[in-house]
């Protein structure tokens, strides 16, 4: 059994180690384009590689893919992350898993992760062809594929292929798109794509002015047709907002199309756990214990001080004047604000694409086995499939899950 794995990254990384484990005489070849295995991996979580969640519920852990969590079922249960995780520690990787469940290396060196793969090829009878571009994969007439290599007079043949090529964010790495055309060239077809995980530009420029200014629980929400909302950290940019709310919201307005004709309306809400009616009655307490202070002192004492100085400007009250002579409808308007302010995103974060929303249909594959419904054998793992997930070690899961699934699916027919 010949098998050619296209594409080094996380998933192709974990159907080759898979297929070798189980099948040690295998002849694999894993080809990538690139000089080096794993480079998205490498610089996935600011380069420390967010290799997995901490959440060990499976339907919980499912609840964290906008698309694909029905699928990925199969794939999640035969290697959840409390796997993945001992299957990293087995391999020499002591984890650590951070307050927030995400699951680094204790080196915080993505390079790590990559260099247990490394190893294992080294020492198997597994064929790695860096710096080597697949041009086009045909069907042979009795069975099996023929791969087509840039710059090899003759095509690799194989009985089984495994397209693990990404999706088309961080194309630096060389995750541009490459495998949804041999998708569609073995007939598969594709559902829209769409950026995902991205932070908001909005119209609005005051966000500049407190850049830097966090918040751990905010709840943002984006009004269309149909109402999308996410609770959890939120960060001011330069530019608009980020952080994991913002970029699990982007995800969930994947496929809406929004820019500066037509900008996404979103509020945020930055007292998710409080009414508005509690929040004026914590504003009118500090205001009965500090009647002379200035109202923007007093709002300051509930958010930060820049962003208190904004609220004020934005909602038209007078900062500067005794909070004891401010009207109560002042303060619901301050409050109403808070609890809703209001933004206009006219672009997707330049540079914050982590994952292409959209990939093969998942209706034409196996989702017990990653194997083609259409085109037997051939397999599918990783982001080139429909499948995405939140930020927070999800997406890099879906990789390994479906990519363990893939290999051992191939080493069950040998």
């Amino acid at each position: 059994m010949r098998t050619a794995i296209i594409g080094g990254g996380a998933a192709g990384l974990m159907a080759t180690a898979t297929l070798l484990a189980a099948s040690p005489n295998a002849e694999v070849f894993l080809i990538e384009g690139n000089d080096g295995l794993g480079k998205k991996v490498i610089i996935s979580g600011g380069g420390r590689c967010n290799v997995t969640t901490g959440i060990h519920d499976i339907r919980t852990v499912l609840t964290k893919y906008p698309r694909g969590a029905k699928f990925l079922s199969s794939a999640m249960h035969a290697f959840p992350p409390e796997a993945a995780m001992a299957w990293f520690e087995s391999h020499g990787v002591p984890l650590k898993t951070e307050p927030d469940l995400r699951v680094f290396p204790q080196s915080d060196d993505g390079k790590d992760i990559v260099r247990v793969f490394e190893r294992l090829f080294a020492a198997s009878r597994v064929r790695v062809m860096l710096k080597t571009r697949v041009i086009g994969i045909e069907r042979r007439a009795g069975g099996g594929f023929l791969i087509r290599l840039k710059g090899h007079p003759e095509p690799l043949t194989t009985d089984t292929v495994v397209l693990a090529t990404g999706g088309q964010a961080y194309r630096h790495t060389g995750s541009t798109g490459d495998g949804y055309a041999f998708a569609t060239s073995l007939g598969h077809t594709l559902t829209p794509l769409a950026p995902g995980l991205n932070a908001f530009s909005t119209r609005e420029q005051w966000p500049a002015e407190i850049s830097g200014v966090s918040f751990e629980r905010a709840t943002i929400t984006a009004h269309r047709a149909k109402r999308y909302a996410f609770t959890g950290p939120l960060l001011f940019t330069h530019k608009g907002v980020s952080g994991p709310a913002v970029f699990a919201l982007s995800s969930l307005v994947a496929f809406e199309r929004y820019d500066a004709q037509q900008p996404l309306d979103i509020t945020i809400d930055l007292f998710p756990e409080e009414s508005a009616d509690a929040l004026s009655a914590t504003i009118r307490a500090r205001i009965a214990e500090h009647p002379a202070k200035a109202l923007a002192n007093i709002l300051s004492m509930v958010v930060p001080k820049s962003l208190a100085a904004i609220c004020a400007h934005e909602t038209k009250l007078p900062a500067a004047r005794h909070a004891g002579e401010i009207s109560k409808q002042d303060i619901q308007r301050a409050v109403a604000w808070l609890k809703a302010i209001p933004l206009h995103v006219v672009q997707r974060g330049a540079g914050d694409e982590f994952v292409t929303a959209g990939g093969v249909s998942l209706a034409e594959v196996n989702p017990s086995t990653m194997e083609s419904r259409i085109c037997p054998g051939l397999f599918f793992a990783g982001e080139i499939l429909d499948i995405d997930g939140f930020t927070g070690g999800f997406n890099l899961h879906a990789s390994w899950a479906t990519g363990h699934l893939a290999g051992a699916s191939i080493a069950a027919i040998e």
